[in-house]
């Protein structure tokens, strides 16, 4: 960026038998339909940041989304709309190193909800703006793991060092003493427009018009499925191709197609998608 020095995250290698997620909280309270009106992201220099970070399809919220749309938009000024519920956290890092060495303006303009990786994603702008009714959230870094005490000793020191890099991230933008951020992100913290302005991880209040697109149960309905299978222990992968083949039987819209009409099947896909949920979430 030209007008603000950032210092760049290093995520470092993935870790083996650890899972970066999205939290279940984050799911539930995604209204995933919520985006800019004025969002044309295929000739202007708008990227949309509008799913789970990481994705489930190719033109989702990931790192070569972000580097195609910066390639196109070159050294220009450019906005970034955000409404997503967090995900992965080293693709997150990734976005916002990329976003942090833009060389020309950058404005993030949270229109929904900036949480967990998204939030970080947040902090790559000169402005920071978040609408009315707009959330962020900042918490300690979640993941999933399995291993024994070696493997997991292991798991807890490198996200101590994640969260360690995240907080010196949000004290650096907010001004706030470093462990005053620290207890934010230890209880969770959820910040609306006026709490995330006093705070400073917010730096105006965003005036856009704002719309909902008419697959946010289905997109809600596809991460909360992810999050659950997620928590039995299934990869990625595999997790993929459970969506894969919802979609696909049903004929849901991609995330790259938001502003389609949905096709018949949409119905049948949120049908599947709750039904799968109630199977997976039930006691047995």
């Amino acid at each position: 960026m030209s007008l603000i020095k950032l210092p760049q995250l290093n995520a470092g290698a993935i870790p083996e038998k650890v899972s970066y997620e999205l939290t279940p909280q984050a799911a539930k309270k995604w209204s995933a339909g919520i985006k800019a009106q004025d969002d044309d992201d295929d000739n202007g220099n708008v990227i949309n940041i509008y799913d789970v970070i990481g994705g489930y399809d190719d033109g989702a919220a990931n790192c070569d989304y972000v580097a195609k749309a910066l390639k196109r938009i070159g050294n220009n000024d450019v906005v970034v709309n955000i409404n997503s519920p967090g995900g992965s956290y080293f693709e997150g890092v990734g976005i916002y190193n990329q976003l942090s060495m833009h060389p020309g303006r950058v404005t993030v303009q949270v229109v929904g909800m900036a949480a967990s990786a998204a939030s970080v994603i947040a902090m790559a702008g000169d402005e920071i703006l978040i609408g009315s009714g707009a959330f962020l959230m900042i918490h300690n870094a979640w993941c999933l793991a399995m291993g024994n005490r070696h493997d997991l000793q292991g798991i807890i020191d490198g996200l101590g060092a994640f969260d360690k890099a995240m907080a010196d991230l949000y004290a650096q933008r907010s001004h706030r003493p470093l462990d005053e951020i620290a207890a934010m992100m230890d209880k969770e913290t959820w910040l609306d427009c006026t709490a995330a302005m006093e705070c400073g991880l917010a730096t105006g209040r965003l005036e856009v018009k704002k719309q909902t697109t008419v697959d946010s149960e289905s997109k809600q309905a596809r991460a909360l499925v992810d999050t659950a299978l997620a928590q039995l222990g299934m990869s990625r992968k595999e997790r993929r191709q459970v969506l894969s083949s919802l979609n696909k039987n049903h004929s849901m819209p991609c995330a790259a197609e938001d502003s389609a009409t949905p096709g018949a099947g949409s119905d049948d896909f949120l049908a599947s998608a709750n039904g799968l949920l109630n199977f997976l979430n039930r006691k047995d």
